[in-house]
């Protein structure tokens, strides 16, 4: 990896500085290698260790990188190929789609704005599944799925107190509903601790947050928030509507 001089460059240094690192990956490392440290990569360019972080996260954000725990950071693969339906989904089977698994279900009190966009009082359990996606092998998404008692009244208790075979049953007392429609937003956030663990990330790693209100004729039936791994997915919208992950190649710049 060679080096540049950054100082007469009239652009933000840690951009100029993703550039150099991105050619350099091209050129000089293969998929899965790990990077010199930070303390060695910013002597080389001759950059305060901020500016290298900052580049190095724009990378990390681009897909072109990628922070493992307990190896550092690597050059990423290209991004994985998976196709995210936007359509009304399937719950029959409890799982709403192969790739989804759930992992748990348990009841427990909604963050105050998804208590506000499921219209419950902030102080009312209701029943949380929590879903994992995985795509030839790599886990992609977590999911928190908060479904209120009121939409699942048939459930019964007794079933299963907690687990992935109660999860299985909210999501089929779900489908049941016959939900009429769904609305959505993507935007950029951080890995909470127990997403990071689940798609094997560290905590505070740029992710894509998607959530969606499911709609039934009498309101608000369920609110998903599902966590992708921004290293690992291209979210785009077709002229369908549909919300699909595409395979990127070339990995393009995400917008913040």
């Amino acid at each position: 990896m060679g080096t540049t001089q950054l100082e007469s460059v009239q652009e933000p240094k840690y951009w100029h500085l993703k550039t150099v690192l991105s050619e350099a990956l091209d050129s000089d490392f293969a998929v899965g290698e790990i990077l010199p440290n930070e303390r060695d990569l910013a002597a080389r360019f001759g950059v305060a260790r901020a500016t290298l972080r900052q580049a190095l996260e724009q990378l990390e954000l681009e897909g072109r990188l990628q922070r493992r725990r307990g190896v550092g950071t690597t050059v990423a693969p290209p991004r994985v190929g998976v196709a995210v339906s936007t359509d009304q989904r399937d719950w029959a089977d409890g799982v709403g789609g192969e790739a989804w698994q759930p992992l748990d279900s348990t009841m427990a009190k909604a963050p105050a704005p998804v208590a506000a966009m499921l219209g419950t009082d902030p102080a009312e359990q209701v029943h949380v599944v929590r879903r994992i996606r995985d795509t030839q092998g790599q886990a992609v998404a977590a999911e928190l799925l908060y479904v209120p008692a009121s939409s699942v009244p048939d459930l019964s208790a007794i079933e299963a107190p907690s687990g992935p075979v109660r999860a299985r049953s909210v999501l089929r007392e779900l489908h049941r509903l016959g939900l009429q429609g769904q609305d959505r937003s993507v935007e950029l956030g951080s890995a909470r601790a127990d997403d990071a663990k689940e798609l094997d990330r560290l905590p505070g790693a740029p992710v894509l947050v998607v959530t969606t209100r499911y709609f039934t004729v009498d309101g608000t039936a369920a609110v998903s928030v599902a966590t992708y791994r921004a290293d690992t997915c291209r979210l785009t919208f077709g002229d369908s509507g549909a919300l699909e992950i595409s395979h990127d190649e070339q990995p393009e710049r995400q917008a913040s």
